[in-house]
């Protein structure tokens, strides 16, 4: 219930102060050869998953979920996000069961330097270490925030269906 109290102020909120406008920005994958430039999404909803540093159960779960169900939302881009460095991505993303590890890119963000741009708030305790918080930040199809859930600790995820509700909302909105 808290949840969807805050998803529903979050949701009034942003609709009442506007889209936000994000600059432009690239990320490397550390998994393969690939980058991710935010204008070449255009067009196309981008689905920005930040997630924790260092080995977390929860962000293998999320990233999978997303991953076995990211064909139920074509003109989404999901983009996963972590802040280790590339080898621990790599090791990381070995636990991930969608094939080849190498075929799914997970993006690095070096000392978590878009989650701040993005004000992810930063201070969550995990494993010995002080993070940012996990976070989903939507962007739409021109490159603006219009969504954004924070989570409250590791295992506080937008579950895919609630994305989904989400998108055919801001679809109804746009046409």
């Amino acid at each position: 219930m808290k949840k969807l109290i805050f998803l529903l102020v979050f949701t009034v909120l942003c609709s009442s102060l506007g889209a936000q406008e994000i600059p432009d920005f690239t990320l490397k994958s550390a998994t393969n050869d690939s980058h991710f430039t935010l204008s070449k999404a255009k067009g196309k909803f981008v689905a920005l998953h930040f997630l924790l540093k260092t080995e977390c159960p929860f962000c293998i779960r999320h990233t999978q979920d997303y991953l076995d169900k990211a064909s139920r939302l074509p003109d989404v881009v999901q983009v996963f996000v972590k802040p280790d460095t590339d080898e621990e991505i790599k090791e990381w993303a070995t636990n991930l069961l969608s094939g080849e590890a190498s075929k799914i890119p997970i993006y690095r963000d070096p000392e978590a330097k878009l989650a701040g741009q993005f004000e992810i708030p930063y201070g969550y305790q995990f494993h010995d270490q002080i993070v940012h918080y996990p976070a989903l930040i939507l962007l739409d199809p021109d490159g603006n925030e219009v969504f954004r859930y924070i989570g409250k600790d590791n295992s506080d995820r937008i579950p895919f269906e609630e994305l989904e509700e989400k998108i055919a909302e801001l679809k109804q909105r746009i046409n």
